[in-house]
């Protein structure tokens, strides 16, 4: 499948997609206190989806089973992938909630991480430390530049500056007709490398923050993605079209 540019109809439709995922989050990320269950969590978002006309893009998505939920829900050592349940949040917990939504057949995807109550101060640092690291990726993320220039604000930020990890395995990627289009957009690699980036490309720009060792391990329900040692995570994501000028965020209310 080719690398494809989205006229600005096209790019209408994603930013009506990415307002509606960006009130789900917010909604979602209202709700979360101690003693809220993973499940309840996606039900709100299954709602404001509904509300506004949009449908889940993640339901349905090819794996073990075909994912059956609105949302991924991944709590502390949990990365991403997390399937909602009967899980209880926890005061100092980290909540990543990613959702995608589709709306008039176009896909806007974002992610956010959310402390529960207090955080500790590393979890605040790594939470911190992740939504920069997306800001400095977007930044790159104009025409004329290349995909491995946001792969090397990432990296060099999250690896260089604080000695953090980034997921080896999971990347950002390409989005529009479909949840998942090319092309892949890496965390980690070298200024001036990739793709050229062109006004009409859109990409779900998503650093995947780990303290300590990056490997990791997929749980038993075949989707949920965890770390190895037990090291916390993190996850922020934003659609994002390359214009003439600056980039614009779709993902946003």
């Amino acid at each position: 499948m080719a690398v494809s540019l989205k006229s600005a109809r096209e790019i209408a439709l994603m930013r009506a997609a990415g307002r509606i995922n960006a009130l789900t989050l917010a909604e979602m990320a209202a709700a979360i206190k101690p003693g809220v269950t993973t499940a309840s969590l996606n039900k709100i978002a299954e709602r404001v989806i509904a509300q506004h006309k949009g449908l889940p893009a993640f339901k349905g998505v090819p794996g073990p089973v075909p994912y059956p939920y609105a949302t991924t829900i991944s709590v502390n050592e949990e990365l991403v992938h997390g399937m909602p349940g009967r899980r209880v949040l926890h005061e100092g917990d980290l909540v990543k909630l990613d959702c995608g939504v589709r709306f008039e057949g176009y896909v806007a995807d974002s992610a956010i991480t959310v402390g529960v109550g207090v955080l500790s101060d590393q979890a605040r640092w790594l939470l911190e430390v992740t939504e920069s690291a997306l800001a400095r990726g977007i930044a790159q993320a104009r025409a004329g530049q290349r995909l491995g220039d946001i792969a090397a604000a990432i990296q060099g930020y999250v690896e260089g500056g604080h000695g953090l990890s980034l997921a080896r395995e999971y990347e950002g990627h390409g989005v529009g007709r479909e949840l998942h289009e090319p092309p892949d957009v890496p965390n980690r690699g070298r200024a001036g490398t990739g793709l050229v980036l062109r006004p009409g490309l859109t990409l779900a720009i998503e650093p995947m923050v780990i303290i300590g060792d990056p490997a990791l391990e997929e749980g038993r329900d075949g989707w949920t993605v965890r770390t190895v040692s037990g090291g916390w995570t993190a996850h922020f994501e934003h659609t994002v079209a390359i214009t003439d000028g600056e980039p614009e965020i779709l993902t946003v209310a």
